[in-house]
């Protein structure tokens, strides 16, 4: 069968960033919805379009075609004292984001009274590398149509 919309695709993807550190090891299947749903990126949909079980492929995604490229106004710089106490390194917390809308942040770095927030994905301005193999094609059933996400071994369960 081949990956058209509305065929459910499992795949195994290695992910290294542009420098080759790994990211992702690809041992662990990834499973997504085909056809335009936001399950996974475009231009990986796009690269797999019409390929079968069994295809390999790598593929180059930019940051815009990934996580985006960094946004400066996502990051932040708060008073330590404005934390409860414990904050660490790794900490998340929701914050107005640029258009007032609330925003998850991440504690980067706790420098002496200050703590340093990046909103950003953590993998936002870098280029990622993909080697992807394409292990499974089957028809979406009707109820993971109208949910819009695959169901069962490796998808949602509800």
């Amino acid at each position: 069968m081949k990956i058209e919309k509305n065929t459910v695709v499992t795949m195994r993807c290695r992910i290294a960033d542009d420098k080759g550190q790994l990211i992702q090891d690809g041992k662990a299947p990834m499973v997504y919805l085909h056809g335009g749903y936001d399950n996974t990126f475009p231009k990986i949909e796009e690269a797999l379009q019409g390929l079968e079980a069994g295809a390999e492929l790598t593929l180059a995604l930019t940051p815009t075609d990934a996580f985006g490229e960094l946004d400066e106004s996502l990051r932040r710089t708060l008073a330590k004292r404005d934390f409860p106490p414990g904050v660490k390194v790794g900490g998340q917390l929701e914050l107005p984001g640029p258009g007032g809308e609330p925003h998850p942040f991440t504690v980067v770095k706790i420098k002496g009274d200050q703590v340093l927030l990046d909103g950003n994905h953590p993998l936002a301005g870098r280029t990622l590398k993909l080697a992807i193999k394409v292990t499974g094609v089957r028809a979406a059933s009707g109820e993971e149509i109208t949910h819009r996400h695959v169901h069962g071994e490796h998808g949602h369960h509800h």
